[in-house]
């Protein structure tokens, strides 16, 4: 009997050390990135925040920005496409080192992530044809639509919340794709990206965003309990009162939408 309490006790001491050290790895991602010499940011292909200039480089406000941040931390900036549906597996699994992609700050998000102080005003909209536009103002005239949203995404939760017919795809990229082959209906997208890809001068001049069915903030999430939170926004205070965030935001047309810091 006392050398079966002997190895419970020494069993309970060894997950005690164990679960010590799991706490100590997770507080201490700022040196995981550091050791490495990189950020992994992982993102979807999403302008005006993160997408591809005409050489393949990433290119937007959040990309920017991210590759500021890594430099404030003095290391390199990666980014990954992710499944956005799959974003909180990957930051668990260290695949990535955070999501920073226009990331609408919902409790289910905040419950998942460590997230940063809200950054930018945003919205998701309905997007139709052009032609069609004058007849869904509202969120009750899109009743019986079908609509394409991204996996995961606040256009999703929304299409959930107003009980439309819904198809999800890959990126929001994709849901305007839906809309402009008659695949779907419509498309519910943020308010930033309608701005940016929707109307005249780009390759979705016959598309345009109509109802506003909510209001929303993004923010950049990290594993929990991470110390990188803490130093992105204090990058972040730093960035607004020099300029470098308005900046930024100025380059892409969406500065109206940036939050004080």
């Amino acid at each position: 009997m006392k050398k079966i309490l002997a190895l419970v006790m020494a069993l309970i001491m060894v997950l005690t050390v164990f679960v010590g050290c799991s706490g100590k790895d997770d507080v201490a991602d700022s040196k995981y990135v550091a050791e490495k010499g990189k950020l992994v940011v992982g993102i979807t292909d999403f302008a005006p925040m993160d997408y591809k200039d005409a050489n393949g480089n990433w290119i937007g406000f959040d990309a920017d920005l991210a590759k500021a941040f890594a430099e404030s931390l003095d290391v390199d900036v990666e980014f990954v496409e992710i499944n956005w549906d799959n974003k909180v597996m990957e930051l668990d699994a260290k695949n990535i080192d955070c999501v920073w992609n226009g990331m609408t700050l919902t409790d289910e998000v905040k419950a998942a992530m460590s997230t940063s102080n809200p950054y930018f005003n945003n919205a998701q909209v309905v997007i139709v044809k052009k032609d069609e536009a004058d007849k869904y103002k509202t969120a009750d005239d899109c009743k019986n639509l079908s609509f394409a949203v991204e996996a995961g995404s606040a256009g999703k939760d929304q299409a959930e919340a107003n009980g439309f017919t819904y198809t999800e795809v890959v990126d929001q990229a994709t849901t305007l794709s839906e809309v402009k082959s008659g695949t779907s209906d419509a498309a519910i997208i943020d308010f930033l990206m309608a701005i940016s890809m929707t109307g005249e001068g780009t390759g979705y001049a016959d598309l345009t965003y109509t109802a506003k069915l909510n209001s929303e903030e993004y923010g950049v999430g990290f594993r929990k309990n991470s110390d990188l939170t803490e130093k992105l926004n204090d990058f972040f205070k730093t960035a607004y009162a020099d300029g470098t965030m308005k900046e930024i935001a100025q380059t892409y047309g969406i500065a109206e939408q940036l939050i004080a810091q």
